[in-house]
């Protein structure tokens, strides 16, 4: 059983009238606290793995337990001002990025105007540090050349991977996280004891280890449990795929910067404490703070994520999901199906 983190009332007051000032997007201020105020911008847009639930989780826990401002963009039917992931032309809210000191990137295959990329084209180009979750691999396909970005190849450019396979089977087998001995000491794993993701092993096959600092490697697993033994004999386990790494990137401008990436990062994935605190300990890394030596990572509010999988663009216009449905003191529960089939 998930349990709700008692955040005290004083606290939820103060913050309330911050949350959702604009009606497409999820702010949530900075409390005093390391993150000094430093702004993470999330961005969230994919159609299956539930990024719209998992982005204002991680928010919450960044500003209410550790100091972060942080934006919180959907995609967004224009029409209708409700989320909808299947519709892949509009995540309203990306000129914060000119603020923004981090973007945790979490869409798939978005096909976005001109006017919404040159804002991340204009954040990149700034050598400011990126995580990319999951999909943040195949973030975009477009046709569109805005600001000379090759969007297609983001993922393999910047993040150092782009979609190839699923290595594991997927809805089947999961992912057991396998430290990288030789880099055990980094930061970025400070506190982290063990990570399991549901979601599958992602084939990863282009990303040059020779310039990449691998953290964690994935392990094919029996079963979607969380205590499901890997497959000790299977063949996709030797070698096991790189997971979660770190990778200097260079930007059209010149300029260089750093990315984090997690092939792990469905919402259900997020039920491991072992993945928040690495994704937590990538935000101080790579905003240039102190990593803590066993960053919080309960809950702000009850989170019971959905398990991950299509759905019509008329299921999301039925639960008329808004971000304000996510704001501080609402469960990041969305009410979806959560059948595992």
């Amino acid at each position: 059983m998930i349990k709700q983190h008692p955040t005290t009332l004083a606290l939820l007051l103060s913050m309330i009238p911050f949350l959702g000032s604009a009606a497409e997007t999820l702010e949530i201020p900075a409390t005093n606290g390391p993150g000094k105020g430093k702004h993470i911008v999330l961005v969230s847009g994919d159609e299956e793995y539930r990024s719209e639930e998992t982005n204002p989780m991680l928010a919450k826990i960044l500003s209410v337990h550790h100091g972060f401002k942080t934006t919180v963009l959907f995609a967004i039917d224009p029409e209708s001002g409700i989320i909808n992931p299947e519709n892949q032309t509009n995540i309203p809210g990306l000129e914060v990025l000119a603020d923004a000191d981090l973007v945790i990137l979490n869409t798939r295959f978005r096909n976005l105007p001109d006017a919404q990329l040159q804002h991340f084209a204009d954040y990149v180009n700034s050598g400011k540090p990126l995580i990319g979750l999951r999909t943040a691999t195949h973030a975009f396909n477009t046709k569109n050349k805005a600001a000379d970005f090759n969007w297609n190849s983001f993922g393999l450019d910047y993040l150092g991977e782009k979609w190839v396979a699923h290595h594991g089977k997927h809805k089947v087998e999961g992912a057991r996280g396998v430290f990288v001995e030789a880099n055990r000491n980094n930061p970025v794993l400070s506190g982290v004891v063990d990570i399991f993701a549901p979601s599958d092993v992602y084939t990863v096959k282009n990303l040059d280890e020779s310039k990449a600092t691998v953290l964690v490697r994935a392990a094919v697993t029996e079963t979607l449990a969380p205590d499901s033994k890997i497959l000790e004999d299977d063949p996709r386990n030797d070698p096991m795929q790189a997971a979660i790494w770190l990778r200097d990137y260079t930007a059209p401008s010149g300029k260089k910067g750093m990315a984090l990436t997690s092939t792990m990062g469905a919402s259900v994935d997020f039920e491991s404490a072992g993945l928040r605190r690495l994704i937590v300990n990538g935000a101080f890394y790579l905003t240039g703070l102190d990593v803590p030596e066993k960053a919080n990572v309960e809950f702000v509010d009850a989170f019971q994520p959905t398990f991950f999988g299509r759905n019509p663009k008329e299921y999301w216009e039925e639960i008329k999901l808004k971000p304000e449905d996510f704001a501080l003191g609402k469960s990041t529960a969305a009410g979806l199906n959560s059948a595992r089939n």
